[in-house]
């Protein structure tokens, strides 16, 4: 058994696709690195472990979830370490290139790794002078490099390169040191597919596409190449992690509303977010909500398509967990949560209903075919003379899909999003696929088509 398994535990948030680390240092403190705001998970570990968490550190200012640093300060006396050139607003240890941090008997060495953003660090977990791992957060992962392109266009191609000088730095790390990234499979932070979550220098300098680029104008080619879209919450987020966000009691309710309270919300300007499975909006919804099916993905896709700064009402289905709800609007910065609708309320209530009609590969006919899963998905193969608009993308373009669509993503729960935006802004007749484009291949025995 090696110190990863005696002493470290990875912490997956397989909607965003990301790592978080608890490292129990041996005395009964731990080290938690880039951990999120939702901390249940990485509570439940320490709770089981018996340890307090001594340290919070944070490899970077993150753009696509909260950090859980500040509550970890406020609640165990955690002491913040994150990087000087990040000027965060509250109280920290700053640390530079070089900096070590003695955490009692391992070392914590602040390695500088710009690129993702501008202030990242590494953080090299030493016992004496021998390298245990490096903490690598959206510099090197598993298979590539994390974006660079969420400081804006101007910034992308400078970053870039800073990003090719930081992996090189690393890559001078012995061999056998354990890679330990943030960003992974399932994350719009430019990781690819795959299972694999943790790696090692020696195991990314075989296989590492981005690593054995012949030169930098190469790397910065196929870096920028993979870059596909993000979601628009991306852009507020790392500001937010600068300043500290909001330091909680407790999770706060989700309390039940009645429709006639509904009713009174919407006409101030709320918003209605049905988490319902993909089947029960189908089969009924509130005419105006958003589907965004209650599932790992969840935050990822309300950060996308909703506001953060109007009242969100979720229309919910008997026996789902509001707790889970909650962190995960809380997780990426929504917090104006007035409450949640059980649709039985709505219903008893004599509430209007509109429907979706889920179809079948079988049932297509002659309909016009709308594709809403990323670019990358579709050039792996497509529907021949299906529109492409990703879902991220579709409330802006919502006039371009014709009538009477029918619309797929690669299981439905997406599609069921896209038809929902389509219904809101005046479609009628929309369908939705049950399925994806391989079971229309199967149903009409026609390949599909790759490539844009």
């Amino acid at each position: 058994m090696g110190f990863a398994d005696d002493h470290l535990v990875p912490l997956v948030d397989t909607g965003l696709g990301n790592s978080a680390y608890l490292v129990d240092l041996g005395d009964g403190r731990a080290l938690a690195v880039d951990a999120g705001r939702d901390l249940r998970p990485l509570r439940a570990e320490a709770g089981r472990r018996g340890l307090t968490v001594a340290y919070a550190a944070d490899t970077h200012l993150h753009a696509d979830f909260l950090t859980g640093a500040l509550q970890l300060a406020a609640d165990d006396g955690s002491t913040v370490l994150a990087s000087a050139a990040g000027r965060r607003a509250f109280p920290h240890t700053a640390l530079a290139d070089g900096d070590e941090v003695d955490l009692g008997g391992l070392t914590l060495r602040a390695l500088a790794t710009p690129g993702h953003t501008d202030e990242h660090l590494s953080f090299v977990l030493l016992d004496g002078t021998r390298e245990l791992g490096v903490f690598t957060g959206g510099s090197l992962i598993v298979g590539s490099a994390a974006r660079t392109d969420l400081l804006g266009a101007d910034r992308t191609e400078e970053l870039a390169r800073a990003q090719y000088r930081s992996l090189r730095r690393l890559s001078h790390l012995p061999d056998a040191t354990a890679v330990w990234p943030t960003h992974g499979a399932g994350s719009f932070c430019s990781a690819p597919p795959g299972a694999e979550r943790t790696t090692t220098i020696g195991a990314q300098k075989r296989a590492n596409a981005l690593l054995a680029a012949p030169d930098e104008d190469t790397f910065v080619r196929q870096l920028l190449g993979s870059l596909g879209s993000h979601p628009t919450y991306f852009d507020r987020l790392a500001e937010i992690n600068r300043r500290g966000p909001e330091v909680l009691a407790a999770a706060p309710s989700l309390p039940a509303l009645s429709a006639a309270a509904v009713r009174t919300l919407l006409g101030e300007g709320a918003q209605l977010v049905d988490v319902r499975p993909m089947r029960d909006f189908a089969a009924g919804h509130v005419p105006g909500a958003v589907s965004n099916p209650l599932r790992a993905q969840f935050a990822t896709w309300l950060g996308w398509l909703l506001p953060d700064d109007t009242p969100l009402v979720f229309v919910t289905a008997p026996g789902q967990n509001l707790a889970e709800l909650t962190w995960q609007a809380l997780k990426i910065g929504y917090e104006r949560l007035a409450g949640h609708l059980d649709m039985q309320a709505w219903t008893s209530d004599g509430g209007a209903l509109d429907t979706v009609e889920l179809l079948t590969a079988d049932d297509i006919g002659n309909r016009p075919v709308l594709d809403v899963r990323q670019h990358s998905e579709r050039v792996a193969g497509h529907i021949p003379d299906a529109l492409g608009i990703e879902l991220g993308d579709l409330s802006a373009r919502t006039g371009e899909v014709p009538s009477g669509a029918l619309v797929h993503c690669a299981h439905g729960e997406r599609a069921m999003t896209a038809a929902s935006l389509l219904q809101r802004a005046g479609h009628r007749g929309v369908a939705v696929l049950s399925g994806g484009p391989d079971d229309w291949a199967e149903a009409t025995g026609r390949p599909l088509r790759e490539g844009a």
